[in-house]
């Protein structure tokens, strides 16, 4: 019988379940160790990479993240860097739901200005607790950033003030002066409940 962990550490070389997006697509047989060319680590990377952008999987999860499994199912759940959460593994779609230090990690590796919506001073101390973005609020959003999206709200130094999901393109942001722009999920200044 396999008994798996609920955290694995990915250079350890026990027999592990290897799921893509949850899904199991090898188990080793008869005690045997099995390689998985790609494993966890690949996994979770290029879900980043089709989320955020090419090369943004490996820069956001470098070698030494931990990454947990739901007990129930047995699917990748959340990533670990030095303790801190980056990310969620999302269940409904198999995406991320960042964390601030998952959206500092990123910005400080990438610049990640495809995901960025900028905001007035005047809205900073609110963001950062984690109230909503409204379109009169906005300054620069990209344009590429499409409603229901995962999203990085900065200030204008481009610290990061929250992460949550657009609720406009980003064209509408800028255009909009009414209307919620970014459901903020977590502020910056609630960022020490993330850690485990």
């Amino acid at each position: 019988m396999i008994r798996r962990p609920q955290t694995s550490h990915l250079n350890e070389s026990a027999p592990k379940l290897f799921l893509s997006l949850g899904t199991l697509i090898s188990l080793p047989q008869n005690g045997e160790t099995m390689t998985d060319e790609f494993g966890d680590l690949q996994k979770i990377r290029s879900v980043g990479d089709y989320q955020f952008g090419k090369g943004f999987g490996q820069k956001l999860f470098p070698s030494a993240v931990e990454i947990t499994y739901s007990k129930r199912t047995r699917r990748i759940r959340y990533v670990f860097l030095n303790q801190d959460r980056l990310v969620t593994l999302r269940p409904t779609d198999g995406l991320f739901s960042l964390t601030v230090m998952g959206a500092e990690r990123l910005m400080e590796k990438t610049g990640c200005l495809r995901l960025c919506v900028m905001v007035k001073e005047e809205a900073v101390p609110f963001i950062a607790k984690g109230r909503s973005v409204f379109a009169k609020h906005v300054i620069e959003a990209s344009g590429e950033i499409r409603p229901q999206e995962e999203v990085i709200v900065i200030d204008g130094k481009s610290a990061v003030l929250a992460v949550g999901r657009a609720m406009l393109s980003g064209k509408e942001m800028k255009t909009f002066k009414k209307g919620v722009a970014v459901r903020v999920r977590r502020g910056s200044a609630e960022k020490t409940r993330e850690a485990i």
